[in-house]
């Protein structure tokens, strides 16, 4: 099925993908998850052939579905064995196959590269497909190929604050720019569509060029011919991409400035950006008719089967979470509207048109353009940005740090431990700021040890002024432990029985009796540190709830659960009710 639904087209019935390893034996065809094939020519590498065929046979076992998805992986092992074999071939003997390598020689060939991250990527990608060999799984080169390597810690350090200032507010100012310019023009085109024009007015004539635009991605032009029909150009105000088709459509760059806003408000990477989908708005905006995003996340480094997750985002005024995405919705839908025509099921959010049409794109794991129109953000149109702001380098990686390790310091499309090893311990920012903070948490614990379990006060009955939560009542929400930047209260339902401000009464015991069901079932199918890293301290609350309360009053608690708790709690533990 495609993304909106419809029916996926049959490939032929005679249709197999292709075979990775050519009749030859020196042609290795990979085919990656878009179905575009790419070839590699192991007959160019420089050494005998008997070792160029080996070595295309180790590679085409890689290009299959659940190995290799991407060209970018299998160009990159690529890349990797012809700095080998051109070590290889400066040698005064140079082995014919794979049998022939030795110990010495492979130790020989480390030692020739250098101990940065590129010497030691090529040593590790390329010892990984030889010990697939069997002739190199024994012996003194299959104890050289097993070398650890150790890889440079990464010098990418985040922004400071005025740093990554300026960068958000360079992409802010662009594309606000050309948001108020296509809002402004779709404004006068809705009018035209209305007739509130005048026919033959120069109102009228923009107006029937917008439509033009709108429905074919550039304006009218003479049959055959470049130049723009003279019966507009005085309506239109010239022939420069902002008079003609940038009225309706945004830019690269400025899709680029949308990506970067992207990349501060949600700390999505680049590749993220690249293939974000269209957020859905949920079908019950709710009583004040705010729009809530569901937005697909795609993590692809978890493996296969946990690839996807989703996001809630609401837009409830101008600096809310979810207002970017009804920004970014606004500014596309002309360009969206008419990849859906020309592509259905195309379903990208960052689409822009491009200046130069009849140029495609090298990057086959991309989406290709579909006519003038083009998607995504790519590290060429990263550095072109930052280069015409007057940045030095893509905004993109330096960004992503500063947003995941010191502004929102929790993990986005990696796992924790990715976070802590590879963004928040090698910080500087990070470091510097963790004295203070270690420092209040060593009081906090103390505190924490002297102080009971549950810290919510037990109640017989629900007071009036009291506001509810998914786990207890809280009695003043506006003056918790744990504010949020913009007011009220910022902890999660989970943390309610450990605040003072909670007051837990009979109606909230049958629900509470689930979760603390529900956190044990848990137990048993996660590893024991990551259950208590994640649920350890609400259970301990629970538990102490338990014990107060008693075993008669928790086992009638459990018989009275019903739909509507189970719903509630289910919510809770997905992290849908994340505030």
């Amino acid at each position: 099925m495609s993304p909106r639904g419809r029916r996926a087209s049959l490939p032929p019935a005679n249709h197999a993908r292709p075979e990775p390893l050519a009749d030859n034996g020196l042609i290795v065809r990979h085919t990656n998850k878009e179905q575009r094939v790419k070839e590699y020519d192991f007959s160019t590498l420089p050494v005998a052939e008997p070792m160029q065929r080996s070595l295309a046979g180790l590679f085409a076992t890689q290009c299959t579905p659940h190995k290799w998805r991407s060209h970018s992986s299998s160009n990159m092992y690529w890349r990797q064995l012809q700095q080998f074999t051109l070590f290889l071939s400066g040698q005064e003997d140079p082995p014919g196959d794979l049998g022939e390598l030795t110990g010495a020689l492979v130790n020989r060939w480390w030692q020739s590269l250098s101990k940065a991250a590129g010497g030691c990527n090529t040593f590790d990608y390329t010892a990984r497909l030889l010990r697939d060999d069997a002739r190199l799984q024994s012996g003194p080169v299959a104890d050289a190929l097993a070398r650890r390597v150790s890889r440079p810690k990464s010098q990418r350090q985040s922004y400071s604050e005025a740093e990554f200032d300026r960068i958000k507010t360079a992409a802010r100012r662009m594309f606000r720019a050309a948001l108020l310019r296509i809002e402004d023009n779709a404004r006068h085109l809705e009018r035209w569509r209305r007739g509130d024009f005048p026919e033959g007015g120069p109102d009228w004539v923009l107006g029937e060029a917008l439509e033009h635009i709108a429905r074919t991605g550039d304006v009218p032009r003479y049959t055959g011919k470049r130049d723009i029909v003279a019966y507009y150009l005085k309506a239109l105000g010239g022939r420069g991409s902002e008079q003609t088709w940038r009225r309706l459509f945004l830019s690269r760059m400025e899709a680029t400035a949308l990506g970067v806003l992207l990349l501060a408000e949600y700390g999505w990477n680049l590749s993220t950006i690249d293939r974000a989908k269209v957020p859905k708005a949920l079908p019950d905006p709710g009583e004040d008719g705010h729009p809530t995003y569901r937005i697909p996340v795609e993590k692809r480094k978890r493996g296969a089967g946990r690839y996807f997750e989703t996001r809630n985002v609401t837009d409830d005024g101008a600096d809310s979470r979810g207002r970017l995405i009804t920004q970014a919705l606004q500014a596309t839908r002309f360009a969206r509207a008419r990849v859906e025509e020309l592509a259905p099921g195309t379903d990208l959010l960052v689409v822009w048109r491009s200046n130069h049409p009849g140029r495609g794109r090298r990057d086959q794991d991309r989406r290709p353009s579909v006519a003038v129109f083009s998607f995504g953000v790519s590290h060429n149109e990263a550095k072109d940005w930052a280069r015409d702001q007057g940045f030095t380098g893509s905004p993109f990686q330096r960004g992503r740090r500063t947003v995941v390790a010191v502004d929102r310091r929790e993990p986005t499309q990696h796992s924790q431990n990715t976070h802590d090893r590879s963004y928040a311990l090698v910080d500087k920012r990070v470091q510097a700021d963790a004295v203070e903070v270690i420092a209040s948490g060593a009081e906090d614990a103390a505190a924490r040890a002297r102080a009971t379990v549950l810290v919510a006060t037990l109640s017989d009955a629900p007071e009036p002024d009291h506001t509810q939560t998914a786990t207890a009542d809280c009695s003043d929400f506006d003056h918790g432990p744990y504010p949020a930047p913009d007011g009220g209260c910022g902890a999660s339902f989970l943390m309610c029985l450990g605040c003072e401000n909670a007051r837990v009464h009979p109606g909230h015991h049958a629900r509470l009796a689930h979760l603390h069901h529900a956190l044990a079932n848990l137990r048993s199918v996660l590893p024991p540190p990551v259950w208590q890293r994640d649920w350890g301290e609400p259970h301990d609350q629970l538990e102490d709830l338990k014990l107060k309360l008693g075993d008669g009053t928790w086992s009638q608690a459990l018989a009275r659960v019903t739909d509507a708790d189970r719903d509630l709690i289910d919510l809770l533990l997905t992290g849908n009710l994340d505030t």
